[in-house]
C-alpha cells in the first residue's frame, strides 16, 4: 500500500520524485522519504515523518542534487512510523532500495544476515533487502543478477527499486504481487506504483508482470522474467487523466469526489445504453458469446467493493434469474469452495491491483471457472491484465482514502452485467428496458439528490458528541446500510455497525437508547411496511433514528425521529442513490470530528498487500 517512484535523467530529479508522491499519498502517509545519485556517484538520503508535505519542506531547506533517484511514501506494516523506519533504506553507504508489499520470511533473513555481519537500523523487513542485495553483489556481475539471486530468495509480495551509487546510471526493478509501472520519456525513463504519480512526465507505460526483474537506464529499459530470460513487455499510450490534481472549490478530496458523481456515472454509461438494452461489448470484445451461457455468478472483493457485490446479488438473482455468491477475497482465496457449472468469476476492484483479490483472480483460474471479468477503474493494472473481460469504470481518478464515487459507479456496472446476462435468462425485454432508462436517468438522479447536502450537513450536528451508531435496511439496502456504517467509521471514527432491520430482534435491539443514533434508509419499495415496523421496535425503546425516506414513504418528523425526503426513483437504481445520503452524513460528521477527511488514521486506499 506504499507508494513508489524513480527516476533515471540527465535532470536534476528530487522534485519529480516528490511530486509523484503527492499523488500516491492516498497508498500511504505515516512517512516519506527520497534519494539521489549525481554524476559524480555522491547519494543524498532524505527522511520525514509524516505526509509528503514534511519531506517536501525538508526539501526547500536542504537542495538534493542528482539524475538517479527514487522515493517512498510509507503505510507502516513492520515498525511504527518513524524517521528511522522511513524509506529508503541502505547496506552500508552505496545500496539504497525502497519496497511495497511484506517480506513474510524476513526474521529467517534477518537472522541469516546478522550472522554475516549486517547490522539493522528499522524495525522493518525491507531492509533485509537492502542487506541481501548488498550480500549477492559481492558475487554478480551486475546489480540486475544481484537482484535476481535476492528475489529467489524473498518470500511473500514485493514492489521493489534498487539503486547502487558506484552505479549511477541505472536501478533495478522486481515485482512480485505487488505493481511496478515504467515510465518511458525521451533521454530519461521513470517509474512507479501507480502511473497516475507520472502523469506529469509521460504517457507512455509498460506495465511489469509477475517474477519480472528490469533494468532501467536514461535510454534503455531491460526486462527479464521470473526464469531470467529477456522478454519484451508491451508499451500502452495512457489515457488516464489525473483529473484529481487539485481540490478546486471544494476542502477535501472526498467532497469533490462526491460531487462529481453525476459526471462519473455519465462516462460509465456513455456508449455502453442503445435501443433500451446493454451493449454487451461494453464487459469485453467476446462477452456476448461467454455471458448468454453463464449460470452462475460469482464475487469477489474487500472493503467497499464487497458491498457494491452485496447489492448486485440481490439484482442478479431478482432480475436475471441466475443465482449469485459474493465473498470477501482474504476469505476465498484460503477456503476450499464448490465451482459451479458455467460459474462467471467477477472480481471488483478500484485500483485492480487489491492483493486479495488478485491472489483470488489467480487461484479461480485454477479451479475451473467458465471465464472471469474484472470491474475495475485502471486501464493497464493486474486484474485488468489478468481477466478474460474487463468493464472499465471510467469514474477518474479517486484520491481520498474512503471511496464514494468508485462505489456507485460499480454499482452501475453491475446493474448493466445484470441486463447483459438477464435477456438470456429471466430479465423480460420491457424490463431491460426499464432498467436501461434507469441508468439513463441516474446522472441527473444523483445530481437532485445533491442538492439535500445543506439539511445534511445541519443534521451532522447531533453527532458531535456521539461515539456509536447503527445503520439498518432491508433487501439490497442492507448492503447500502453496511456502506453508510463503514464510511461513518473511516472518516469520522465513530464506531458504526450496520444490520439487515428484520435482524434488530435478533440482538441489536439490546444496543439502542438515546445516545445510540439509528439511521434507516427508507425507499418506496415492497418492504417498506416491514421497515416502518422495525424503525417502531426502535422507537418503542427510546431510540433517536434520522430516516432517509423516498417522498412517497410517508414518513413523518417528531422528536423521535428526524427525517430527510429523498427525491424518488426507479428501484432498478435506488440502492445507488441513497448511498449519496449517507456518503454526505459520514462527510459532515467528520468536520464536526475535526478528523482527516482524506486520510483517515491507520489506513490506506489502495491495498496491495495481504
Amino acid at each position: 500500500m506504499c507508494g513508489i517512484v524513480g527516476a533515471v535523467a540527465q535532470r536534476d530529479v528530487a522534485e519529480i520524485l516528490v511530486e509523484g508522491l503527492r499523488r500516491l499519498e492516498y497508498r500511504g502517509y505515516d512517512s516519506a522519504g527520497v534519494a539521489v545519485v549525481d554524476a559524480n556517484k555522491n547519494l543524498s538520503r532524505l527522511r520525514r515523518l509524516g505526509k509528503v508535505q514534511e519531506l517536501a519542506d525538508a526539501l526547500d531547506q536542504q537542495e538534493l542534487i542528482g539524475g538517479t533517484g527514487i522515493a517512498h511514501t510509507r503505510w507502516a506494516t513492520h515498525g511504527e512510523p518513524s524517521e528511522l523506519n522511513a524509506h529508503p533504506h541502505m547496506s552500508g553507504d552505496d545500496i539504497a532500495i525502497v519496497h511495497n508489499g511484506i517480506i513474510e520470511n524476513h526474521e529467517e533473513l534477518r537472522i541469516l544476515l546478522q550472522g554475516r555481519g549486517y547490522e539493522f537500523l528499522s524495525q522493518t523487513d525491507t531492509e533485509v533487502i537492502a542487506h541481501l542485495v548488498e550480500w549477492e553483489l559481492r558475487t554478480s556481475s551486475t546489480l540486475v543478477e544481484a537482484v535476481q539471486k535476492t528475489a529467489a530468495q524473498l518470500e511473500g509480495a514485493y514492489g521493489t527499486v534498487v539503486m547502487d551509487r558506484r552505479d549511477p546510471e541505472r536501478v533495478v526493478v522486481a515485482r512480485s504481487g505487488s505493481p511496478l509501472v515504467i515510465g518511458l520519456g525521451v533521454g530519461e525513463n521513470f517509474l512507479a506504483s501507480d502511473q497516475l504519480a507520472l502523469l506529469n512526465v509521460t504517457r507512455r507505460f509498460m506495465f511489469l508482470e509477475e517474477g519480472d526483474v528490469a533494468e532501467i537506464t536514461r535510454r534503455s529499459v531491460s526486462v527479464f522474467d521470473v526464469d531470467g530470460a529477456p522478454v519484451e513487455r508491451e508499451v500502452k499510450e495512457s489515457e488516464v487523466s489525473h483529473d484529481a490534481g487539485d481540490k478546486g472549490q471544494y476542502r477535501h478530496y472526498m467532497l469533490k469526489e462526491i460531487y462529481e458523481q453525476p459526471v462519473a456515472l455519465q462516462r460509465t454509461l456513455e456508449g455502453r445504453l442503445s435501443g433500451g438494452q446493454v451493449v454487451a461489448s461494453s464487459f469485453g470484445e467476446n462477452a456476448e458469446s461467454l455471458l448468454k451461457d453463464v449460470e452462475h455468478v460469482q464475487i469477489i472483493a474487500c472493503g467497499t467493493s464487497y458491498h457494491a457485490g452485496l447489492v448486485a446479488r440481490y439484482w442478479f438473482e431478482q432480475w436475471s434469474g441466475v443465482s449469485c455468491n459474493v465473498e470477501i477475497a482474504s476469505e476465498f482465496r484460503y477456503r476450499k469452495s464448490h465451482v459451479f457449472k458455467n460459474s462467471l468469476l467477477v472480481t471488483i476492484s478500484q485500483s485492480g491491483e487489491t492483493a486479495d483479490t488478485l491472489a483470488a483472480l489467480r487461484l479461480a483460474k485454477e479451479m475451473g471457472y467458465m471465464a472471469s471479468l474484472t470491474i475495475c477503474n485502471v486501464p493497464g493494472s493486474s486484474l485488468v491484465r489478468e481477466s478474460d473481460m474487463a468493464y472499465m469504470m471510467k469514474a477518474g481518478a479517486e484520491i481520498g482514502v474512503a471511496s464514494t464515487k468508485a462505489f456507485t459507479v460499480q454499482l452501475a456496472g453491475l446493474l448493466m452485467l445484470v441486463g447483459a446476462i438477464g435477456r438470456y435468462k429471466t430479465l423480460t425485454n420491457e424490463q431491460e428496458a426499464q432498467m436501461v432508462a434507469a441508468l439513463q436517468s441516474l446522472p441527473a438522479k444523483i445530481e437532485q439528490t445533491l442538492s439535500m447536502a445543506e439539511d445534511i450537513e445541519a443534521l451532522a450536528e447531533d453527532f458531535a458528541d456521539k461515539n456509536h451508531s447503527l445503520f439498518l435496511g432491508r433487501g439490497e439496502q442492507s448492503p447500502i446500510a453496511m456502506e453508510g456504517a463503514l464510511k461513518l467509521k473511516e472518516i469520522s471514527y465513530i464506531h458504526a455497525e450496520a444490520y439487515a432491520a428484520g435482524e434488530l430482534k435478533h440482538g441489536p435491539l439490546a444496543l439502542i437508547d438515546a445516545d445510540m443514533p439509528v439511521i434507516v434508509v427508507a425507499p418506496n419499495n415492497e418492504l417498506l411496511e416491514k421497515l416502518k415496523s422495525n424503525v417502531e421496535e426502535v422507537r418503542a425503546r427510546g431510540g433517536l433514528m434520522y430516516v432517509f425516506a423516498d417522498t412517497k414513504a410517508q414518513f413523518s418528523s417528531d422528536e423521535t425521529m428526524k427525517v430527510l425526503s429523498v427525491p424518488h426513483c426507479d428501484e432498478f437504481i435506488a440502492p445507488i442513490v441513497y448511498t449519496l445520503p449517507l456518503q454526505l452524513l459520514s462527510y459532515y460528521v467528520a468536520l464536526i470530528k475535526g478528523t482527516d477527511v482524506d486520510q483517515p488514521r491507520n489506513l490506506a486506499k489502495s491495498v496491495t498487500v495481504e
